[in-house]
C-alpha cells in the first residue's frame, strides 16, 4: 500500500503530466497553424509521450493498491500567440525544468517514507527528466545559433522533422 504522502505526491505528478501533454498539444497546434511541419511533429509527438508518463504513474498506481484522481486543470490556457520559436521553447524548457524539481521532490519523498518500490519507480522519471531537459536546451541551442536567419530557421524545421522520425533523443 502507498502511504497517504506518497498517494498525494504521486497523484499530484500524474496531473502535472497530463498538463504537460496539454501544453505540448497547445503548442504543436500554434506553431502547426505557423507553417513549422518539423517542430509540430515534434511537439505533437512530445505531447503523447507525456501522455504516457500519466498513464506510467496510473498503472503503479493501480498496482500498489493507491486511488486515481484525474483533475480538471483548471482551464489555464497560455498566450502564445505572439512569441518567437525561441520564447516557445524557454517556456518548454523552464516547465521542464520544473517537474525535474517536481520528481526530485517525489524521490525525497520516497525516501523519507522509507518507500523504496516508489524510490526504485521514480528512477525512470529521474533519468527521463534528465533526457527532457537535455533535449529542449539542445533545441534551444540551435535556436540560438540561427537567430534570425529565416533560411537557417527553414532548414531547422526541416532537420526537426527528420529529428522526430529518427527518435534522436
Amino acid at each position: 500500500m502507498l502511504s497517504e504522502k506518497i498517494q498525494k505526491g504521486l497523484t499530484k505528478q500524474l496531473n502535472r503530466e497530463s498538463e504537460s501533454s496539454q501544453l505540448y498539444l497547445y503548442m504543436a497546434s500554434w506553431i502547426e497553424r505557423k507553417g513549422y511541419e518539423g517542430i509540430c511533429e515534434f511537439l505533437y509527438d512530445h505531447s503523447n509521450e507525456e501522455r504516457n508518463h500519466m498513464l506510467k504513474l496510473i498503472r503503479y498506481i493501480n498496482k500498489r493498491g493507491g486511488n486515481v484522481i484525474l483533475v480538471d486543470g483548471g482551464g489555464s490556457i497560455l498566450n502564445i500567440t505572439n512569441v518567437s520559436l525561441k520564447e516557445l521553447f524557454m517556456k518548454l524548457f523552464e516547465h521542464e525544468q520544473k517537474i525535474s524539481r517536481e520528481i526530485n521532490f517525489l524521490v525525497e519523498i520516497s525516501l523519507q517514507e522509507k518507500d523504496y518500490f516508489t524510490y526504485n519507480f521514480l528512477q525512470w522519471y529521474v533519468e527521463e527528466q534528465i533526457e527532457e531537459e537535455a533535449l529542449i536546451k539542445m533545441i534551444l541551442d540551435k535556436i540560438e545559433l540561427i537567430g534570425a536567419d529565416k533560411g537557417g530557421l527553414y532548414l531547422f524545421d526541416k532537420d526537426m522533422k527528420s529529428f522526430h522520425k529518427n527518435k534522436k533523443w
